[in-house]
């Protein structure tokens, strides 16, 4: 019989017992006709066919135990009596079910977020075939980097396009955000620009209207043009199908709609959704004099390129074919701004190719391996929590020595035992399961939610899809397996005539507590490595926050004024800024105020190349830089060492001036005071370079992190600024008010100095907070786990020690019969204990000093092995488990030695 027609028959019973009554009938009657035949009466001769055939009912039973049926059947059975067994221990159950769901939902979580960001393909035709272009370490880069994500110049994009021979369609995307706003607070859109085959390539078709043509994809657009996303038409356009009449104003300019994305399309970046999409010639719409030539700019690092693989080739193929024609791509793509021994660095570049079925993204790139630790940890939380159950069923199994005699007396396989227990086990895996499908659901969106900082701009997709599905479920039958199936088969050993005598409860097999040390040992050795993993990144996080800015960041108001709009000319910007300064100053609460280009822990930098103006042969040096406005050291809390802060009076008229930190000072000056001295800043080849004198000294501050080492920073005054004034800058705002009346002042100042101009908030502090997202959640969610997991570890001995000291209540009242003092019962029980801790503690100290590397980026002024973490860790464990065997030690105290013995 097939399978197919055996699981066929376990939904149409009837059908399969007319089958066999028809087909057994017919053996019977054939039978009866041959003995007829022979000369047998006919009453005769039917009695002989049944007897012949072995009775009727035997074979029916044995034909329908051939049937997958009947093995349902007695799954189903085991499954009703299972649930019946659970309702009458809801503690157990509560605790088995409630531990399982906390396990199985913390890996899930985690789980999905590495399956949004690694695993789940592109909602786009064939994503298998899309590759991205990836750079072959070490690669040297120069000039002006704007994007997300791995990123190109637009030369180097061209060259690429026309030199490659693997890819039916290659397109290119930088991304930004666009101000939907026309005055007062700022209000963005997620934005790509794309080359016109961007939808093309990536076999996008639109909901509604049309993508991009070839004609769109020059330099200069005639009509600017946007393709909008589904989510976007929703929530701006409110979904009315006249969308593709409307415009929409981006950074101050006109775009008509031409076409919207399917609701499944949110672009080629996990986590992140753009709203709107424009050709790249609307960077030359938008953009500001300064950024308008980004296209032709052979130094702008602003594009990512995707490229759809051709029929017949593989990644490994195109990989090599992309690093055989760099020299070629990057000998015609030199920028005419770089030095020679940048150029020499810049030609020995080389490319190659990636898989880019998941889409590509920078926030893979900051948590893949954070996420992949966080989910070892998880699965080690569920190892305890599988290996407490375990012990859990043992007990029961002790318990129910005598249903399960009774049961293999009457009959019972050991493998009927074996399955009826695994059914329990599988109940309360499911039910855990379950529990923890739905916890993960909040703890992934909780998660999602920390790594954002409360910004709102990831969005992962973190509904349940195959791979979520199939996780949880293997989940649920390995703890299955793995806390069932070893009590399951030890308790079917069971020897029923001992277990009748020595009747209900007896004590367990010297296996079976072997069984159970053993559980607890590998308990205390997994916690162990979890509460060194929670201590690490604990002390990381409390090194990081220790770490001295070198300024003070409570109190501070950052209000991003964008006066690009053309009504501004650029003579008139600074005007603006100090008439808008000049109020802020004067309201009851503001302390200080400044304005800086580039505000401190922004992720945006400036560096350049940069020597002491002591002759040809002084050292270059890489310095960071920064714009300013007088006021900012106060306004930041920044010690002045020497010399003096710039005035109004440092502009373009007067000498070039600068402020350095101690760092300059130290690397580059050589030391001690550099007020007086100067220095010179390294411009493209046939520009003099500019020489500054520096009138100041600050202490060191942080530039990006807290975690980077203080860099040397040259300071320039804002007025001095080689481009001129900004279009855009950041007024600090130190204030002992509350915020929101300092921003209210802000927006009123601002409507009436200029109503077009743009204002964005944000508050230093938690821009700090935000460059530690990372450390945060790894100290945050393993100091939970390992709190988590060092309970489930202390729950698991006192277990152990109260079932040893109840196995052993005889013995101890025979020792407390004989003389034996409280110090020696004590020791007794601290005995056994000690050697299950130290036996766990000793694994767990190699399994830590192994797996704790695999960390060692992810930790700030600590080494993965450091001693102190590792003893500490040690200690905590073991007076946790010192109070865990206190109670069933104490318990050993308060044994009457005659009751003991009356018992026995």
């Amino acid at each position: 019989m097939s399978w197919l027609a055996r699981i066929l028959n376990v939904v149409r019973p009837a059908t399969l017992d007319r089958r066999l009554n028809a087909e057994l009938s017919f053996h019977i009657e054939e039978r009866t006709d041959e003995l007829v035949a022979a000369g047998m009466p006919e009453p005769e001769a039917r009695h002989e066919a049944l007897r012949r055939f072995g009775g009727y009912t035997l074979q029916k039973e044995r034909t329908q135990d051939m049937n997958i049926s009947r093995a349902l059947e007695a799954f189903l059975a085991d499954l009703r009596y299972g649930l019946r067994q659970l309702r009458l221990a809801p503690g157990f159950t509560a605790v088995a079910v409630l531990s399982l769901g906390l396990g199985i939902g913390a890996n899930t979580a985690i789980f999905q977020l590495i399956d949004a960001l690694r695993l789940r393909a592109l909602p786009v035709r064939e994503p298998s075939r899309l590759i991205s272009v990836d750079t072959i370490p070490p690669f040297h880069t120069s000039g002006w980097y704007m994007a997300r994500n791995r990123a190109f110049t637009f030369a180097q994009f061209q060259q690429i396009s026309q030199r490659q021979q693997a890819f039916e369609g290659i397109m290119a995307f930088g991304t930004d955000r666009f101000n939907l706003a026309r005055g007062g607070e700022s209000r963005y859109a997620e934005g790509l620009y794309v080359t016109a085959n961007y939808f093309d390539v990536l076999g996008v078709t639109p909901l509604l209207g049309r993508t991009f043509t070839p004609e769109e994809g020059g330099r200069d657009c005639a009509t600017p043009t946007a393709v909008i996303s589904y989510s976007f038409w929703q929530r701006e356009f409110g979904g009315v199908a006249s969308v593709l009449d409307r415009t929409i104003s981006l950074n101050g300019q006109t775009f008509h709609i031409v076409g919207v994305t399917p609701p499944s399309f949110f672009g080629v970046e996990p986590a992140r959704r753009f709203d709107v999409a424009m050709p790249l010639c609307g960077d030359t719409a938008i953009a500001s004099e300064k950024t308008r030539i980004r296209l032709d700019r052979k130094d702008a690092w602003w594009l990512t390129p995707i490229a759809r693989l051709k029929p017949g080739w593989t990644l490994e193929r195109a990989s090599a074919h992309l690093t055989e024609i760099s020299p070629a791509v990057f000998a015609n793509s030199v920028s005419e701004s770089w030095r020679p021994e940048t150029v020499k660095n810049y030609l020995t570049n080389k490319v190659r190719a990636i898989s880019a079925s998941a889409g590509v993204s920078r926030l893979r790139a900051d948590y893949e391996n954070p996420l992949w630790i966080l989910l070892a940890t998880t699965a080690l939380v569920l190892l305890i929590a599988c290996a407490n159950l375990a012990n859990l069923l043992l007990a029961r199994a002790s318990v129910r020595q005598r249903e399960i005699a009774v049961r293999q007396a009457i009959g019972a396989s050991r493998r009927r035992v074996v399955g009826q227990l695994l059914a329990e086990s599988l109940l309360l895996a499911a039910f855990g399961a379950a529990l923890g499908a739905l916890l993960s659901q909040f703890l992934s969106r909780a998660l999602v939610t920390f790594i954002d900082n409360g910004a709102g701009r990831l969005h992962l997709s973190l509904g349940v899809d195959w791979h979520v599905f199939w996780f949880t479920a293997g989940l649920a039958l390995l703890t299955c397996l793995i806390f069932g199936l070893a009590p399951a088969i030890g308790a079917s050993r069971t020897d029923a005539v001992t277990a009748m005598r020595a009747g209900r409860g007896a004590a367990a097999s010297s296996e079976r507590g072997h069984l159970r040390r053993l559980l607890v040992v590998s308990q205390i050795a997994l916690s162990l490595v979890l509460l060194v993993g929670a201590l690490l990144f604990g002390r990381s996080l409390y090194n990081i926050l220790q770490t001295q800015s070198g300024m003070n960041t409570e109190g501070v108001l950052i209000a991003g004024i964008d006066a690009s709009v053309r009504t501004i000319p650029p003579e008139r910007r600074q005007a603006v800024y100090d008439q808008l300064i000049e109020r802020i100053q004067s309201q009851p609460g503001v302390v200080s105020v400044a304005a800086v280009m580039l505000h401190p822990f922004s992720g945006a930098g400036w560096n350049q190349d940069v020597q002491a103006n002591t002759g040809p042969n002084a050292k270059k040096v890489i310095s960071w830089m920064n714009a300013i406005g007088p006021g900012y050291f106060k306004t930041m809390d920044t010690r002045m060492l020497a010399g003096r802060d710039f005035t109004p009076a440092d502009d373009t008229k007067a000498p070039l001036v600068s402020i350095v930190n101690e760092s300059f000072a130290r690397q580059i000056m050589d030391g001690g005071n550099p007020v007086g001295r100067t220095f010179r800043v390294q411009q493209r080849p046939g520009t003099p370079d500019r020489i500054y004198q520096i009138v100041g000294l600050v202490a060191d501050t942080s530039y990006y992190t807290l975690r980077d080492d203080k860099p040397p920073i040259a300071y320039f005054p804002l007025r001095q600024e080689q481009d001129g004034v900004p279009d855009s800058v950041s007024i600090m705002v130190r204030t002992n008010g509350p915020f929101a009346d300092v921003m209210a002042l802000v927006r009123r100042h601002m409507t009436e100095i200029h109503p077009q101009l743009l204002v964005d908030f944000r508050f230093l502090s938690r821009e700090v907070q935000s460059t530690m997202l990372r450390e945060r959640l790894m100290a945050n969610l393993s100091g939970g786990f390992g709190v988590l997991a060092i309970l489930l570890s202390a729950l698991g001995l006192y277990g152990v020690m109260s079932y040893a000291v109840a196995r052993r209540r005889s013995e101890i009242g025979v020792r407390v019969a004989m003389g034996a003092s409280a110090r020696d019962i004590l020791a007794l029980v601290f005995k056994e204990a000690s050697l299950l801790v130290a036996i766990g503690l000793g694994l767990g100290l190699a399994a830590s000093y192994g797996v704790s590397r695999f960390a060692e980026s992810l930790l700030f002024g600590l080494k993965p092995n450091d001693a102190f973490t590792l003893g500490a860790a040690c200690a905590l464990l073991a007076a946790i488990a010192f109070f865990a065997t206190l109670v069933p030690a104490r318990r050993a105290l308060q044994m009457d030695p005659a009751v003991a013995l009356r018992e026995e």
